[in-house]
């Protein structure tokens, strides 16, 4: 299937019918997205609340430091775009993509930069009933409710950021492009950090000062990346685990219950 690129920006027409405000400070839009839709980087005012109810995407953002955090967004769990970050999506599943635009006044306190939330099956059926021409007491208390559901949704670490591609240190930046493209490799982080010409424990500083984690748990999020699109698809555990490193399908399936909640043959199903 050729690539499917959305502009940067709407025509202002389509962006006001979906423009949140103080009297409408959530809105909703929903769109039927074939894989390999891409959404070429932009940002809005308002915050965002991008979820899927079928199919997954790939979410790239910007951080607030200035690097950049990919998630891998599977069912039950969305992304929250802050304000004026900018941000691409790539669709890598077909996807019933469900975008919540959310008036800046609303953004919950604390939270200035993006972070996925699991989705509760309230916030799910919310998130439906307010896709639907509604009375506007009705979308008032329904956009109510939902905000309420977003601010008490529980937080996941799901995502594997970046340094910064300019400012950051390049030997980082080659080993973590390294990690994501042969994800199977059971390299330690010495192996690795003598590819790019440096010391373990220098890299293992630079991944404390520049992402704020350590290698391990980096590359477990890294894994993740790598597992759910693969899970999404129907692929055996066995052969994702494989694919992703692990000599046996009860250690893959040990960190992914620990890290998603589920485990992976659930996810699959």
């Amino acid at each position: 299937m050729p690539r499917s690129t959305v502009p940067e920006t709407m025509p202002v027409s389509d962006i006001d019918s979906f423009r949140p405000s103080l009297d409408r400070p959530v809105r909703v839009r929903a769109r039927a997205l074939p894989a390999d839709t891409h959404f070429e980087p932009h940002s809005h005012a308002w915050s965002q609340l991008a979820y899927c109810a079928s199919g997954i995407v790939q979410v790239a953002a910007q951080q607030e430091h200035g690097g950049e955090i990919t998630y891998i967004i599977p069912l039950s769990r969305a992304v929250w775009i802050a304000p004026g970050a900018q941000h691409a999506i790539h669709v890598l599943e077909d996807a019933q993509f469900r975008t919540l635009y959310i008036d800046a006044s609303a953004t919950p306190p604390g939270w200035s930069g993006c972070r996925v939330i699991v989705v509760s099956p309230l916030l799910r059926e919310l998130v439906q009933a307010l896709d639907a021409q509604l009375a506007p007491a009705r979308e008032e208390l329904l956009g109510e409710l939902a905000l309420d559901e977003i601010a008490h949704a529980d937080i996941q670490a799901l995502g594997v950021p970046l340094p910064r591609s300019q400012a950051g240190d390049k030997r980082l930046r080659a080993l973590c492009e390294a990690v994501l493209k042969a994800p199977a490799h059971r390299a330690t982080l010495a192996d690795w950090a003598a590819e790019v010409g440096a010391s373990e424990r220098t890299i293992a500083r630079l991944f404390r000062e520049e992402l704020g984690t350590s290698y391990q748990q980096w590359r477990q999020q890294a894994i993740l990346a790598h597992a759910l699109p693969m899970l999404a698809r129907g692929a055996p555990v066995s052969h994702v685990a494989a694919s992703s490193g692990y000599a046996s399908d009860s250690a893959f399936t040990v960190m992914f219950k620990a890290a998603m909640g589920q485990p992976p043959s659930q996810f699959r199903a």
